[in-house]
């Protein structure tokens, strides 16, 4: 249905339409973006990070009380600043904080003020990232704010220069997938560029005046919430001993039925619903014609997702270790907080960690590592999350440890607003984490701290293992769904559909001729005894190699291997 279009100014109504359109916008396709991953591991969440981050930007504007459009765009960009989570959450924070800048003290917007809005925009997103790669989000909003440059040349309409903008983004989108090499092999647009289309077709919307009422929130979420909730206090009813949970992991997902390149079962809810029921307890299977919700509480997590992968494409997992957040509740309880705490008890200097599972957390612990937020892949913490550990760690100075590279722009947003004199340690995974750490030393100063801990980062491989969540073809390799596959230094180096074989093939890739240390890190999908039996198989191969094991609790990754 086609309304009347707006006339030649953005006010603040509109404005406000724009910004909470585009929120929804991005909610409802959240995993369809999600879907477009071009690695075909378990942890696609561009969309899921966008989506958060928008949703906290909206916030910020709806909250603002201002008839001011300038205004309202400052505080859509400190919204999206603070809630930015991943690379393409903060560079779409970073589009919008020049989109902000154009526009400052402006009460309203005319057609040329949305043009160079974009433009800049688009400058202040490329001047966010050292080193700009086409074929990505920065390409889409380059050539949008190239066509609403020209469209004001012409026309003087807010909604013929927003068409073209949206139009020009959605042409840009089409050509990523010829502009990065990876986009082509695979066959998918760029998810962050999608994510960005999503934003400027639900501005042209309103802009002119096209209905948008199908573009709503997730259907019954906030009932689902409720539902699980209930059936965590079911589960945990005098359950007071983490030993006395039964089932400790509370998995969730969905599954886009019939989707994806490889569906081997046709959807039946009965069939579905009672193979889950054999997994664990507080079972909870909710559907629609196009996809399926998971609640389970399950020893096999792993299981539970190969389960869904049949049926169709997973694009969204949740796993939590139940017993040990018991364990932490109970932790705190007995421990002050670190409110009461005295100042004296605060470090010189707060190490942070972004770690997921409890078992790292605690090696990064021992490490020296003194503040921990939970997170990592499938849940990158914002920026928010990382200033609030940073200012309310009571330390005269700070380090970030991200873990995962798509982390590092959240981090050093982060810096820029953080109270205190803070240093971020690019490390991409969680055993460059570690290596840094033996680097770390208190008693000096935080530039030389930093640099010894960088410098340390490139003396260890690491490894992980995961499972191919659908069938594609990446650097000249086939991968088949539910295969296990072996990452060196973030790189897909072989498949195999036995997890110990595709370890040991992977760990042997690793190895060198002056290789000494191998560290074994076994997640939930993983136990003791498979890595006693990756320790005998590693020693097989080279006896004179030192081989430790922890565990480490950690979610999508069976093993992280490390080599020294």
């Amino acid at each position: 249905m086609n309304l009347e279009a707006i006339g030649t100014l953005i006010t603040n109504e509109v404005f406000d339409q724009m910004v909470q359109a585009s929120s929804d916008r991005l909610k409802m396709n959240a995993d369809f973006i999600n879907s477009l991953n071009v690695f075909p591991v378990p942890d696609g969440d561009t969309g899921t990070n966008m989506s958060l981050s928008l949703e906290s930007g909206a916030k910020y504007e709806n909250d603002d009380a201002s008839l001011e459009v300038g205004h309202l765009a400052a505080s859509l960009a400190k919204g999206l600043l603070m809630g930015a989570r991943g690379n393409s959450g903060v560079i779409l924070s970073q589009i919008f904080r020049g989109f902000a800048k154009s526009v400052e003290g402006k009460a309203t917007f005319n057609a040329e003020d949305l043009a160079e809005a974009v433009a800049e925009g688009a400058k202040t997103a490329y001047k966010a990232v050292m080193k700009p790669t086409e074929g990505t989000i920065l390409t889409v909003v380059r050539e949008a704010a190239k066509a609403g440059n020209e469209a004001i040349k012409t026309t003087d309409s807010l909604a013929e220069v927003m068409e073209a903008i949206d139009s020009a983004a959605q042409t840009a989108l089409k050509k990523t997938t010829d502009l990065l090499p990876v986009l082509k092999e695979v066959g998918v647009v760029d998810s962050g560029g999608q994510g960005l289309v999503f934003v400027f077709d639900a501005f042209n919307d309103v802009l002119n005046g096209n209905d948008i009422t199908e573009y709503k929130h997730e259907p019954d979420a906030t009932e689902v919430n409720e539902m699980v909730d209930a059936k965590h206090h079911q589960s945990v009813q005098g359950k007071i001993n983490p030993e006395d949970i039964e089932f400790g992991y509370c998995t969730q997902m969905m599954v886009r039925i019939g989707k994806g390149l490889q569906v081997t079962k046709e959807f039946d809810y009965d069939t579905f619903y009672d193979y889950l029921a054999k997994m664990g307890d507080s079972l909870l299977v909710i559907n629609d014609d196009e996809v399926v919700k998971v609640h389970v509480h399950t020893e096999h997590p792993g299981e539970v997702l190969a389960w869904g992968q049949q049926f169709g494409d997973i694009t969204k997992i949740k796993v939590d270790n139940m017993r040990w957040q018991q364990e932490e509740i109970i932790e705190q309880d007995e421990t002050p907080t670190a409110s009461s705490a005295s100042k004296e008890a605060a470090p010189e200097t707060a190490v942070i960690a972004i770690s997921s599972g409890a078992g790292i957390s605690k090696l990064f612990t021992s490490l020296g590592v003194t503040h921990i937020i939970s997170g990592g892949q499938t849940m990158n913490p914002s920026t928010a999350d990382i200033v609030a550990m940073i200012n309310d760690s009571g330390a005269k100075k700070a380090i970030v440890l991200p873990n995962n590279k798509n982390i590092f722009l959240a981090a050093e947003q982060a810096v820029e607003v953080a109270d205190i004199p803070t240093k971020i340690i690019h490390s991409r995974t969680i055993s460059q984490g570690m290596a840094a750490m033996l680097e770390f030393n208190p008693d000096v100063d935080l530039e030389e701290n930093a640099e010894a801990m960088e410098s340390n980062l490139n003396t260890v491989k690491s490894g992980q293992v995961t499972i191919a969540v659908r069938d594609t073809k990446l650097d000249g390799r086939e991968i088949h769904q539910d295969d296990y596959m072996g990452l060196i230094d973030g790189k897909i180096v072989n498949t195999n559909p036995k997890l110990m074989d595709a370890t040991v093939e992977m760990v042997k890739l690793m190895l060198e001729e002056d290789s000494e240390i191998v560290t074994i890190i076994y997640g939930q999908d993983a136990t003791s005894e498979m890595a006693e039996q990756l320790q005998n198989a590693i020693l097989d191969i080279d006896d004179d190699l030192e081989v430790e094991i922890h565990e480490g609790d950690q979610p999508v990754y069976p093993f992280l291997v490390s080599v020294e």
